[in-house]
């Protein structure tokens, strides 16, 4: 891109927002297995709570808010192929993490909740009939991991034609680096798309007072 074509981001919020919480669960408070293939972020969860910061601020500005949780049968018969890289058996239905983390971020009977059985919240999910009931056109992203089922739920949302945003101190990896790649790559998407937890909630309360 030449300084005469210079890339231009939208605004942090364009039309109505909605903030989509992917894959805090109760593992999300709990230390890492020592039995996983994977590297994590030893802060995880630390940004679990500080990604509860937002959804708060998204409630109190009347934010529509998605919880996203990804469950497998114990039969590991909906696993697919996602047993075939770096990834061990995970997110088992009987599993003390699996269950969403009521308690951990306050959720409400009435929360708006999906359950999905591959990476991306939009496959296979009722994901879409959600957004256009809510009216969503900003989906505002935190959980984990962000270089996976974040990474490619924020894709397809692009390819869906959703603006988006992904709260980089409310995300964590599977590794630092993967974590650094992944939020790289979905800024290539949209420019302006890595945000901060602090200038979320002000954007959240500046939308509130606005209506």
């Amino acid at each position: 891109m030449t300084a005469e074509n210079p890339i231009v981001p939208k605004p942090m919020i364009v039309g109505k927002p909605t903030l989509v919480v992917v894959d805090i669960q109760k593992s999300g408070f709990m230390p890492r297995p020592a039995t996983s293939r994977l590297a994590f972020m030893g802060d995880h969860i630390e940004r679990n709570y500080r990604a509860k910061t937002v959804i708060d601020a998204a409630r109190k500005a009347g934010i529509p808010i998605i919880f996203v949780q990804e469950a497998h049968r114990d039969n590991l018969i909906d696993f697919g192929r996602e047993l075939d890289g770096s990834e061990s058996i995970h997110c088992l239905e009987s599993s003390p993490g699996t269950p969403f983390p009521i308690e951990e971020l306050e959720m409400r009977p009435d929360d708006l909740k999906i359950t999905k059985r591959r990476y991306s919240v939009f496959y296979g999910t009722e994901m879409e009939i959600l957004l256009k009931a809510v009216k969503a056109e900003t989906l505002f992203f935190v959980g984990g991991f962000t270089d996976v089922c974040v990474h490619y739920s924020f894709a397809d949302a692009h390819q869906g034609d959703y603006y988006c945003r992904v709260i980089e101190d409310c995300v964590s990896g599977s590794s630092e680096a993967a974590h650094d790649a992944s939020l790289i790559a979905m800024e290539y998407l949209q420019a302006g798309a890595r945000r901060q937890a602090q200038e979320v909630i002000d954007a959240f309360a500046q939308y509130a007072g606005g209506r």
